[in-house]
């Protein structure tokens, strides 16, 4: 070792970041420009190429080097926020343990999500990429079993679906559906507006998780009108 390679890696003196680091910064770099040119433009609209040249890659094919498929790449993308997520309704769950109030059931769907997008800050992209994935052909069942298949999303499916009255079962399926429609596209629109500057029906995410909470227990205990 030369006297010089001795000065370099000494104390004090610079570390150039390893290849894993690197790799890893690219990865976020990668996820973060295709969560927001997909919540933008729709994930049909925008090519793995597209996303290799927004994030200033020079390789074209960074994308399909770093997560595989575009695929790969979404469920990439839902999983960078899940963990804060799952955190979030784990906590609540908690708290909550075996409460007979439906609204604190709900409120365990709800809020998870509209508390990870105000730790966010804004602008955010998030709820956009949720909205355009959840009504894509392809990636919709996709997305949506990565994401109620979680251990605190169970737990609390089984404790709302405790409380309810008896719904037959075609009536019980079509308000899940309603109940994941209005959070996925209430959330889109609000973070839409935030990044606009308009105006919002609410001041803040806790408003918005408050009034999407009254909405569903209104949803999940409407009458049923029998069949004709």
């Amino acid at each position: 070792m030369s006297a010089n390679d001795s000065k370099r890696k000494g104390p004090g003196a610079p570390v150039s970041p390893s290849k894993s680091d690197r790799g890893s910064e690219t990865r976020e770099l990668i996820l973060a420009t295709a969560e927001r040119l997909f919540a933008e433009h729709g994930v049909e609209a925008v090519s793995n190429r597209q996303v290799s040249e927004a994030a200033g890659q020079s390789n074209n094919f960074a994308v399909g080097y770093h997560f595989g498929t575009k695929d790969d790449l979404v469920l990439a993308i839902v999983r960078r926020h899940s963990e804060s997520i799952e955190r979030r309704r784990t906590d609540i769950l908690a708290e909550i343990t075996d409460s007979p109030d439906l609204r604190d059931w709900v409120s365990c769907v709800v809020r998870p999500m509209t508390e990870h997008l105000a730790s966010l800050g804004t602008p955010t992209w998030y709820a956009r990429f949720i909205a355009q994935v959840t009504t894509h052909p392809s990636l919709r069942e996709l997305v949506i079993n990565e994401t109620i298949s979680t251990r605190s999303m169970q737990q609390t499916i089984e404790g709302l679906f405790r409380l309810l009255p008896r719904l037959p079962e075609e009536v019980r399926q079509e308000r899940s559906y309603m109940n994941r429609l209005m959070i996925v596209h209430m959330c889109a629109e609000r973070e839409r507006a935030l990044h606009d500057g308009t105006a919002t029906p609410r001041s803040s995410w806790e408003a918005t998780a408050t009034g999407l909470v009254d909405a569903l227990v209104g949803v999940w205990l409407a009458p049923v009108t029998a069949r004709r």
